[in-house]
């Protein structure tokens, strides 16, 4: 298995470079208020997470005494897991089933709570402030498939439903939907039948209208486009580049589609075992280990050569 070093560090758009400059080669060194100026720069901000499910009978982290970092207990999830999204990028996350990438997005949304380390969000820590996280996200959550819905009610209904908490013109609103539902290719039929008589894809497709239609200044998409025929993906994958581009919404989704990473986002994390193993852009990964191969990659061989094989245990418990 090769190795892929990480980025050095980059300043994102808007931090004082000069700083930058003058730090010596290699140093790691903040100036007075770096950190913090950070922080508040960053879409999302991610510092040694860890998280760990199932451990009954103790605290699921250990804190060790010394320069030990926090020692999770139970089934890892995360593992001291620390990255940055820039805001107005297409962030993915991509990785094996088991290797912590829904249990971020989950940390990220503020539903669950790391064990250690913290998470922020435009600033906001998602332990400490959540509703101020799940204000920038448009009040909903990730975008996933079986996204909750009221089952007899139907599309429409439903996504006038969740407009109420964020719409402050109700006929744009609804225009909105319409050509959201439209471009989705949302069958006419189906706009008035109850969910529980629609495919999942047809669900899924309502879910990613609901978040669309909030213009949130964060989207998650967890595996938005799973179980859609390749139109309808194409259709998803155009309206993520245009929110991001019309509104300068932050993207981060999850895929195991290497070709929906590779030509959708700017940068790609490879997640395994509940750690980060690379990030960069989906070029970059490749021209590394193509260096290394000696021939031309694509993204699905850095994914092979950089994750292992998961076990049954973790491919049905994320």
């Amino acid at each position: 298995m090769c190795t892929i070093a990480l980025d050095p560090l980059r300043w994102p758009t808007g931090l004082p470079e000069h700083r930058a400059a003058m730090r010596p080669a290699g140093s790691q060194q903040r100036w007075p208020g770096e950190e913090i100026e950070m922080e508040l720069t960053l879409a999302i901000r991610v510092e040694d997470a860890v998280k760990a499910f199932g451990a009954k009978t103790q605290s699921p982290v250990t804190r060790l005494s010394g320069p030990e970092m926090a020692r999770p207990r139970g089934a890892v999830a995360l593992d001291r897991l620390s990255l940055d999204v820039r805001p107005g990028e297409i962030f993915g996350l991509v990785g094996p089933n088991g290797g912590g990438k829904t249990t971020l997005i989950r940390l990220v949304a503020a539903q669950l709570a790391p064990d250690a380390g913290r998470v922020m969000v435009f600033g906001h820590d998602t332990a400490r402030d959540p509703c101020a996280v799940r204000a920038a996200l448009g009040r909903f959550g990730p975008v996933a498939p079986g996204a909750g819905f009221f089952q007899k009610l139907s599309p429409v209904e439903n996504l006038l439903y969740g407009a109420r908490q964020f719409a402050a013109r109700p006929a744009e609103t609804r225009r909105q939907m319409f050509a959201i539902l439209r471009r989705l290719g949302l069958p006419q039929a189906a706009l008035y039948r109850p969910m529980e008589g629609l495919s999942r894809g047809t669900q899924q497709k309502v879910a990613i209208a609901r978040a669309f239609l909030a213009e949130p200044r964060l989207l998650l998409l967890d595996e938005p486009t799973t179980g859609l025929d390749p139109r309808s993906r194409r259709e998803v994958q155009a309206l993520i580049r245009e929110l991001r581009d019309e509104h300068g919404t932050t993207v981060l989704l999850t895929t195991h589609d290497m070709l929906e990473a590779e030509q959708l986002c700017d940068r790609v994390a490879i997640v395994d075992g509940g750690r980060l193993v690379a990030l960069d852009a989906p070029a970059a990964l490749k021209q590394r280990l193509a260096l290394t191969a000696g021939r031309p990659v694509t993204l699905e061989d850095v994914f092979l050569a950089l994750t292992r094989q998961p076990t049954l245990a973790e491919e049905t418990d994320e």
